[in-house]
């Protein structure tokens, strides 16, 4: 798919990206609690936008880049429930205050937007330039719908994780919480917070996170203007996607199979794209993703409906 974007277009794009993020940072700059309405109501507003740029796309670039935009923005959107499911055992396992948690997601979806804008660039590069990367591409997906699978739920230790010890080793930290501050003075000297440390950690995991949804989406196009919007709206609604859901992830106990089924779909759909079969139709793209997600999350709520474990919030 050919899709000619001028400048104005990406520059108009930043810029409308960054003036939502400045309304949001403005808004909950008092750090208060977000309930469920709030999230709701944040949530219809991005998923408005998203449908909304879809729209936009269509009457501009016709409707087979309309097609790959919203294929795209669904799969991410769904793979960003695994992105709450991750956020949740941090904000758990580090015992964050209720408070602080959107200021952690907010600067971690600024970062989330830098690793996937590097990844588009480098991705779209690489399968354009070498065919058989995307044979390697696609590998990948499935190796990862396969662990999502099978190696789903296994206990997490993010202070384990790379990342954070490096930059423990590297930054001094202070193992308390100071407000809603990242860096403080103890004794005269500057120091990271631990909320500085839990910041780390969601950064460490979304890298892993943008790494994968890059990928899936580059299976349904290369367009990086496409692949950019379709990843940067889904990753907007992040963190208010994370309050509406953060009492409904217990029961969603089968989305992963669906979501490691769309991974290994988009590996196959991939490898396939450089084989005399060619690219598969969008249509049948946006069906296949509908139609696994409404059967796992389905699933999930039928299986769920009697156990009382599961159904509080």
């Amino acid at each position: 798919m050919s899709v000619s974007v001028p400048w104005w277009a990406w520059l108009a794009l930043s810029a409308a990206i960054a003036a939502m993020l400045a309304i949001d940072l403005f808004l909950h700059r008092d750090n208060h609690v977000i309930g469920f309405r709030e999230a709701a109501t944040w949530s219809a507003v991005w998923i408005a936008a998203g449908l909304a740029f879809g729209v936009v796309l269509w009457l501009w670039q016709g409707d087979e880049a309309a097609g790959a935009y919203f294929a795209g923005y669904l799969i991410e959107k769904a793979l960003s429930i695994d992105n709450v499911f991750v956020f949740a055992l941090i904000f758990t396992y580090f015992s964050v205050p209720a408070a602080f948690q959107h200021k952690v997601l907010f600067w971690g979806v600024i970062g989330a937007l830098l690793f996937r804008l590097v990844f588009i660039f480098v991705g779209a590069g690489l399968l354009e330039t070498f065919f058989w990367t995307a044979y390697l591409f696609g590998a990948f997906l499935m190796y990862t719908g396969w662990k999502m699978a099978f190696q789903h739920g296994q206990e997490m230790h993010p202070d384990r994780n790379i990342v954070v010890r490096t930059v423990r080793r590297i930054i001094p930290t202070d193992s308390r919480y100071h407000g809603d501050r990242f860096f403080t003075r103890v004794d005269g000297k500057r120091v990271a917070t631990l909320l500085f440390v839990v910041l780390i950690a969601v950064e460490a995991t979304d890298l892993i996170f943008a790494i994968d949804s890059v990928a899936a989406i580059l299976a349904i196009t290369t367009s990086t203007f496409i692949v950019w919007t379709a990843n940067a709206f889904a990753v907007l609604g992040l963190r208010s996607l994370y309050f509406c859901l953060a009492g409904l992830l217990r029961r969603f106990v089968h989305l992963h199979y669906g979501l490691a089924f769309l991974l290994a779909f988009a590996g196959i759909k991939l490898i396939l794209s450089e084989t005399p079969v060619g690219k598969l139709p969008i249509p049948l793209t946006l069906g296949v993703i509908v139609a696994t997600l409404a059967v796992t999350i389905g699933w999930s709520m039928v299986s769920t409906r009697n156990d009382p474990d599961r159904q509080q919030s």
